[in-house]
């Protein structure tokens, strides 16, 4: 039953849970749209935003 190609099942392969999931997809997407905010942002924009305050 064992396939000699598959390497043995590591610790960290092991389904994670539902609540785990979601929360590693909501971090993920959090980075992302925080990457995409960054590359929409130029200097002119922060310059114009630190002269408010």
């Amino acid at each position: 039953m064992n396939d000699p190609d598959t390497p043995p099942a590591t610790p960290r392969e092991t389904p994670l849970s539902r609540e785990e999931r979601l929360a590693a997809k909501l971090r993920e997407n959090l980075r992302r749209r925080k990457a995409q905010a960054r590359a929409l942002t130029t200097p002119e924009d922060t310059k114009a935003a630190n002269r408010g305050k």
